[in-house]
């Protein structure tokens, strides 16, 4: 099979990253909402998370059929799989929402996304552990405004690590 062209693999990170907003904003309202003592929480705290987490899966058929990768069906269902675990489990050490959701999205990512010869899974895992390191100091250290461009961190991530990792293997190639 032939490489993805970069072009492709950019565009496929574009649109899913463009239909993670909505969700990862969606989902961010309503846990805000949840957390008000409002009476009544504008917008309803159930109702937001729901359609940020109903979203989530169309992320990754979108990152995995625009990347063309050759099984994508059970890479969108391991993406899931991934997405869950690993952003609970960060969600809970991390003790904040938007930290676990970049994490299980990268986590996601990272198999989603259409892997080619020259790609290391160590590296993307690497990349969306500093999108994760990233995002958490975000979360800590500045403003709740912060927070908003976090959905942008983790397929960037994963792109960055792959086009390292075929420059990398590009520059072995050449030799000394």
């Amino acid at each position: 099979m032939e490489p993805l062209p970069a072009p492709r693999k950019w565009q496929a990170i574009t649109l899913a990253t463009l239909l993670l907003v909505p969700a990862y904003w969606s989902m961010l309202a309503g846990l805000v909402a949840a957390a008000s003592d409002a009476p009544d929480p504008l917008p309803n705290p159930a109702a937001s998370l729901a359609f940020g987490l109903a979203l989530i899966p169309f992320v990754f058929v979108v990152l995995a059929f625009v990347s063309e990768h050759p099984r994508a069906p059970a890479a969108v269902v391991r993406a899931m799989v991934l997405a869950v675990v690993v952003g609970a489990m960060v969600s809970v050490v991390a003790a904040d929402a938007v930290t676990g959701i970049v994490a299980g999205v990268g986590a996601g990512g990272v198999v989603a996304l259409r892997s080619d010869t020259d790609h290391n899974w160590r590296a993307r895992a690497y990349a969306v552990a500093f999108a994760v390191v990233y995002t958490f100091v975000l979360v800590r250290m500045a403003s709740a405004l912060a927070l908003l461009p976090a959905p942008i961190f983790p397929f960037t991530a994963v792109g960055i690590a792959d086009h390292l990792s075929e420059r990398r293997r590009a520059l072995d190639r050449q030799g000394p």
